[in-house]
């Protein structure tokens, strides 16, 4: 602990060596000030006494209050350019700081990588460093003025009366020691206010990351009350910091009224009751009092600035330690594991959803994203129960479109997509999702252990003899024995640490638990390795066997063997039916297929 609070003034340290000239320059503003500020107390009890006690004529005193304007336009300048100065170094801190933070996430080592979130990452680049400012900009100049003017407001008091002096002595001193102990809490309740901001920023950014896949899986509900949960535990640890800073305002002003009352009442005594100081000096004192104190209490409001400030450098001091740690191997098993998302079901489902494939229907289906926008025109057509449709077309000609329509996921502009007869607008959402599969080129794998990324795919607690089957079934157990921890490694975010390979596997195991009606499949084997993708293939064919299987494709031989190919072209369904079929009536499918057959493609 030790180690970390001197790594941490030395971060401080640095960024205070860099900003060395602006300090002496606040605090050459500040002795400044500080005359001008008991210049502006002297003339105000002059001009007083010669008006109210000595019955002077105003024209009298006409150059004192000239005078008094422009101390008092001093020092109204003064407080500005110590205000200028503090944002100029707030912007210059945080530069330095958000610079070093990127330099170290960008030069970290792939294992400094896997640990942490994306969100977490961000929050504290962006927030963290963003609440770093108030250190600088209020917390500085604050505490040199509180260091340098009731200095001077001091020693102008001892010289008019040493008694309130003496008060101002024994009494000042209660607020920074209620500063110090405010401080502390106030750093503690910092530190936890970033970590749950942290930890609220990846459960948010990793849900809108995988929200495809936690809707197709029925986890979108229960990762909405996760988000819920981690929004309220940031929310009572920004409302901690926000009562210690409205008692530690309460606590000030207290100190501070009861502080210029004692004052007050010994002047009171000397003046009316002893007759032992005059008006003008117990006036002038009278005037001192409050702009002692007052600095003394802004100071503590900047302190508790400062002590927040001082809990997210710290955070970015974590995040930097964090990512300069060099773990010994470069394996998954050094991945931190984040407590964000929640993939494991809290409630046991024991009703199985309907295995039978169903009969999906497109009736005049037309959709687009946005009026004069690429637009869709699907028709109408029929997929048969247990039929294997390939999907085929150029680059960008709505292949995916019709796969989102057909998954629910996608509502049409016009037209229906029915099942078994049923529109899918009107057909329970949770039921149709879990019936189907759907597995794409870059399936989103969240943060959290091997088994608990399998164990999504199943609507109820998966077993783990459940999970290792459909792993083994999906070829990933050899993956799997090949980790230190098994099935309990944790996965980076967004699959960080597994190749494509396995992260499609992973896709399949996902499947295989779930046993689908229906798979849809967004050409999953692209830019594989030709091992890999054999294994894969198996996989798919014994996973459809038994069930519809609706696949986007690109090559040759993962399409001629379809029950049914349908063929679209800038966003047409030109035609439907079987490769051989096509080849006659269609030229456009004839001259991809010879375009294949001339590239190598295989066969």
């Amino acid at each position: 602990m030790g180690q970390s609070k001197n790594k941490s003034k030395s971060l401080m340290s640095q960024l205070m060596s860099l900003q060395r000239k602006r300090l002496y320059m606040i605090s050459g503003l500040s002795l400044m000030l500080g005359a001008a500020i008991a210049g502006q107390a002297v003339l105000t009890a002059e001009a007083v006494e010669r008006i109210f006690v000595q019955k002077a004529p105003i024209s009298s005193i006409a150059a004192i209050l000239a005078i008094l304007l422009i101390v008092i336009a001093v020092r109204v300048l003064l407080l500005h350019g110590n205000g200028r100065i503090g944002l100029q170094m707030a912007a210059s801190a945080k530069t330095e700081l958000r610079t070093a933070v990127l330099q170290k996430l960008i030069h970290a080592s792939l294992p400094a990588a896997l640990r942490g979130q994306t969100g977490g990452k961000v929050s504290m680049t962006l927030d963290a460093v963003d609440e770093a400012d108030s250190y600088f900009s209020q917390y500085m100049p604050r505490m040199i003025e509180a260091a340098v003017i009731p200095v001077i407001i001091l020693t102008v008091v001892f010289v008019l009366h040493p008694h309130s002096g003496f008060i101002m002595l024994a009494t000042a001193p209660f607020i920074p020691i209620f500063m110090v102990l405010v401080g502390m809490k106030t750093k503690r309740k910092s530190e936890e206010k970033f970590a749950q901001l942290a930890e609220f920023s990846s459960t948010f950014l990793e849900s809108v990351q995988g929200l495809v896949t936690l809707k197709l899986f029925g986890r979108a509900s229960q990762q909405q009350q996760e988000i819920e949960h981690s929004s309220y535990k940031f929310r009572d640890a920004t409302m901690g910091i926000l009562r210690i800073a409205f008692t530690n305002t309460f606590m000030l002003e207290t100190i501070v009224m009861l502080s210029i009352g004692i004052v007050a009442l010994e002047l009171a005594l000397q003046l009316l009751i002893f007759k032992s100081l005059s008006f003008q000096t117990a006036f002038l004192i009278l005037l001192l009092v409050p702009e002692f104190y007052s600095l003394l209490k802004n100071s503590g409001t900047a302190f508790h600035s400062g002590r927040t400030s001082m809990g997210a450098v710290r955070k970015i001091e974590q995040l930097l330690e964090d990512a300069g740690k060099e773990p010994a191997a470069m394996t998954l098993e050094h991945v931190e594991k984040p407590a964000t998302v929640a993939l494991s079901p809290t409630v046991d489902v024991t009703v199985e959803p309907n295995r039978r494939p169903p009969v999906i229907e497109m009736r005049e289906v037309r959709f687009h994203y946005a009026p004069g926008s690429f637009e869709l025109s699907a028709g109408s057509f029929k997929i048969r129960a247990g039929e294997h449709i390939a999907i085929v077309g150029k680059s960008g000609a709505g292949k995916t479109t019709l796969l989102h329509l057909v998954a629910g996921l996608l509502q049409p502009t016009t037209g229906q997509v029915l099942i078994d007869g049923l529109p899918l607008a009107q057909h329970q959402e949770a039921a149709w999702f879990k019936q189907i599969s759907y597995i794409t080129q870059h399936p989103y794998i969240f943060a959290s252990t091997l088994a608990d990324n399998i164990a999504i795919g199943l609507g109820r607690n998966a077993s783990r003899a459940e999970i290792v089957q459909a792993a083994e079934a999906a070829g990933l157990a050899a993956v799997a024995a090949g980790l230190e921890q098994g099935y309990d490694t944790v996965v980076g975010e967004g699959g960080i640490g597994l190749s494509g390979g396995e992260k499609q596997r992973l896709a399949l195991a996902r499947a295989f638990l779930k046993k689908p009606a229906v798979i849809l499949f967004d050409e999953p084997t692209v830019g594989l390795d030709l091992h890999t993708e054999r294994i894969l293939q198996r996989s798919i064919a014994e996973l459809s066997a038994k069930a519809t299987m609706i696949t986007v494709a690109h090559r040759l031989y993962t399409i001629r063997h379809a029950d049914c190919i349908l063929f679209i072209d800038d966003g047409k369904l030109l035609d439907r039916g079987s490769h051989d079929e096509l080849l006659v009536r269609l030229p456009q499918y004839a001259a991809m297929v010879n375009v294949q057959r001339k590239g190598g493609s295989r066969s």
